[in-house]
């Protein structure tokens, strides 16, 4: 229990872990994404600011140049200034004041270009002096000024958010960092503990067994048993077979011997006893009394002569019922010998033939048995049929008195395997019995119906050598349903494993 609940602390630390460590991450990344959002703002102040001082010198070496070269460099400056400044207004949505900023070097920068365009046209114009003296009286120079304060107000403010989410992203790396570490700590403390608990477990395990194998060899086969569910019940059947054999048959036959004695012994004791009351009794007796097939009896001697013989009746009928079950183990563990082999079936024409033999049956239980599309397997065909062939007769023989019976056969296959159920609306069983009815000489319900309680451990035992599994749906009154998970493709290689 205790490796359970280490195992299942590790398991949930693993989760708080992965999740923790998740979140972390998570936020480390957003942290680092902010950083560099804050970087590639300032960038874009400074790109933009940039622009426009590129638009100014431009427009200043036309003036004095005349050359083409400044105009074309001009166009291209102003044509790029707008776009920046829409990207800086939707990279600072996040921030109101950097928002209301954006928008201000907005209109002074259009302003600007409006200033700017006005000196070009007095420039493309000839009036080279008026444009040269807008220039002078630096009409421009507070416009620009502004957008320069707003700039520089700009970048610091990126600065400082620079600053305090570097330092929350750190501080994010580092939480990570610590959260995957001690977890990972823990997680291997977890397991050390556990694999020395293991180790101590596996040791007086050990120890165990070897007591177990010192004591008595024949429990090696029960420490094998406990392996797998499968060599379990294989293991059992042998057992059983074993008893039969040797330490049930033999004493019954000689009961069976001397009870026959008994009974041949019985007329003559009981004529000597008719013959000492005829010596004793005052009034005279027929001469041939002593020569009757049944001796003349009376009061006590005729109760005790009863008695007697219906004493070697009980005896007669449970030497009998003995025999017919030692019969029906040895059946039984002689099936459990046999070798399997797999070949292709076609479920639904074996089941067709299994209904066709109980018809009879069905008919005078008034119950109707519908096939349902199955799925072909390969298996032991043998085995298949006496499967089914039973959960049939089953199905048939306990169906509720005067409601009739509908029985119904359906499969499909997932997963490499094939599922079969044998559905009934009859009697129902118990929960408390669902495992009950699958143990040897174990029934459950109303015992109303002949049998020796062999039948369904006799499936679980073929369907775990087949390698698969059975399960009971039932609850009284509402009818059963066997669900029966079979290997769609069982195969020559799996018969040690099954055995």
């Amino acid at each position: 229990m205790l490796q359970i609940a280490l195992l299942g602390i590790a398991f949930a630390v693993l989760v708080v872990i992965s999740i923790a460590s998740v979140y972390w991450l998570q936020r480390a990344r957003e942290d680092a994404a902010w950083v560099a959002h804050t970087l590639e703002v300032e960038n874009q102040i400074s790109l933009s600011l940039l622009q426009i001082r590129r638009a100014e010198s431009a427009e200043r070496g036309y003036l004095l140049t005349q050359e083409q070269g400044f105009l074309d460099d001009y166009e291209a400056a102003a044509g790029g200034i707008p776009p920046l400044l829409r990207t800086l207004q939707e990279q600072t949505r996040d921030n109101p004041e950097q928002q209301r900023a954006v928008i201000e070097i907005m209109a002074l920068a259009e302003a600007r270009l409006a200033q700017f365009r006005r000196v070009l046209e007095l420039g493309r114009d000839n009036k080279l002096d008026a444009a040269t003296e807008m220039i002078r009286v630096n009409a421009g120079r507070d416009t620009m000024n502004r957008i320069r304060t707003l700039s520089l107000e700009m970048s610091a403010e990126e600065q400082r958010l620079f600053r305090a989410r570097t330092t929350t992203a750190d501080r994010s790396q580092a939480l990570a960092a610590i959260v995957t570490t001690s977890g990972s700590g823990l997680v291997l403390l977890l397991a050390a503990i556990s694999i020395f608990l293991v180790r101590r477990s596996a040791a007086a395990r050990d120890e165990a067994e070897t007591r177990l194998r010192d004591s008595n060899l024949n429990l090696e086969s029960t420490v094998l048993e406990r392996t797998a569910d499968l060599r379990e019940a294989n293991d059992e059947i042998q057992r059983f077979a074993y008893i039969v054999s040797h330490d049930l048959r033999s004493p019954l036959v000689n009961i069976m011997g001397f009870t026959s004695e008994l009974e041949e012994l019985r007329g003559d004791i009981f004529r000597r006893i008719a013959t000492l009351e005829r010596a004793a009794s005052p009034n005279p007796m027929p001469e041939n009394a002593d020569n009757d097939a049944e001796p003349k009896l009376s009061g006590a001697d005729k109760q005790l002569s009863q008695d007697f013989t219906e004493a070697l009746g009980f005896i007669k009928s449970s030497i009998a019922k003995m025999d017919r079950l030692i019969s029906a183990i040895l059946n039984l563990t002689r099936e459990g010998r046999r070798e399997f082999k797999p070949v292709l079936i076609d479920t639904r024409e074996l089941i067709e033939g299994i209904v066709s033999t109980v018809a009879h049956q069905a008919a005078e239980a008034e119950a109707e048995i519908h096939i349902e599309p199955l799925p072909q397997i390969v298996s032991d065909r043998l085995a298949i049929e006496q499967i089914f062939s039973n959960l049939i007769d089953n199905a048939l023989k306990y169906l509720k008195n005067g409601v009739p019976g509908e029985i119904r056969v359906r499969g499909r296959q997932k997963l490499g395997f094939a599922i079969f159920e044998v559905a009934d609306n009859g009697r129902g069983i118990d929960p408390k019995d669902h495992q009950r009815i699958f143990d040897l000489f174990r029934r459950a319900g109303t015992q109303d119906r002949p049998g020796q309680g062999i039948g369904l451990a006799h499936v679980r035992a073929l369907v775990r050598r087949l390698g698969g599994t059975m399960t009971v749906s039932s609850e009284l009154g509402t009818g059963s349903t066997f669900t029966i998970t079979l290997p769609a493709k069982w195969s020559a290689a799996n018969r040690d494993s099954q055995a």
